[in-house]
């Protein structure tokens, strides 16, 4: 059996071997702390303000999709439908491939959801559209100006691309052509509205489609050459003679 270690008298120990061990605070009894040890430490504004938080994940979902349809009709409306692959969009939209995919599945999904989004933004203009506080022929001057405004632009020049894609290609025009119809009767409703006709006279109805035929007639002149000077007379011709069948029928009941 080793022999223990033999024992020393204090006066044989050293200074650092008579002085206690040193506890950390978190050894010590509250009795044995200082005020300062005891007092919770001190916090920066940084670590008092809550943490930002980011957008929720629906929030940004949404966000991306509204980016990519609003890319897309861009696309259509300058470079046309050759151009706009998936590949283009994403990139001119800052979007990878696989995000696109994500919402769309196919090409042929995204430009019917564009031409979905086209049709919904249009609505929204025409919506848009004050009720004039006019009367007589400068009131339906007002409405026809605003409905031909509304009808042309970049959506009408990026909807132009689909249906002409959709004219020679029956599965397109198949899906396209019920878009289509809704929106024109959404559009005519609008129309109705502003103008205030009685939409069950055959002859009123016909000639609110004609203002709206004219307004997209006018549309497409409208995109290879700046046709403002020409469409302001047409409009002011059109606005006459629609003011004037408008007052004859209302005299005549």
């Amino acid at each position: 059996m080793p022999d223990s270690p033999p024992r020393l008298s204090p006066a044989e120990l050293s200074p650092a071997q008579l002085s206690p061990p040193k506890l950390s605070p978190a050894q010590l009894s509250p009795a044995q702390l200082s005020p300062a040890q005891l007092s919770p430490p001190e916090l920066s504004p940084a670590q008092l303000s809550p943490p930002e938080l980011s957008p929720p994940k629906q929030d940004r979902s949404r966000a991306t999709r509204r980016r990519l349809l609003e890319t897309t009709v861009r696309c259509l409306a300058e470079h046309g439908w050759e151009v706009s692959t998936v590949a283009f969009i994403a990139a001119e939209a800052g979007i990878s491939r696989g995000a696109v995919q994500h919402h769309f599945r196919t090409r042929e999904a995204l430009i019917l959801g564009a031409l979905q989004h086209m049709f919904a933004e249009r609505a929204a203009l025409l919506d848009a559209l004050p009720d004039p506080d006019l009367s007589g022929p400068d009131r339906v001057h007002a409405v026809v100006t605003g409905l031909v405004e509304a009808t042309g632009g970049e959506l009408f020049r990026a909807a132009l691309q689909v249906w002409t894609v959709a004219s020679a290609d029956p599965e397109l025009r198949s899906a396209v052509v019920p878009l289509e119809r809704h929106f024109a009767r959404g559009v005519h409703r609008r129309a109705v509205r502003l103008l205030r006709v009685d939409d069950t006279d055959p002859q009123m109805r016909g000639l609110i489609q004609a203002t709206l035929d004219l307004a997209r007639g006018l549309a497409l002149a409208d995109v290879l050459t700046d046709d403002s000077r020409r469409r302001a007379r047409v409009v002011r011709a059109w606005s006459t003679q629609l003011a004037t069948a408008l007052a004859a029928s209302a005299s005549a009941e």
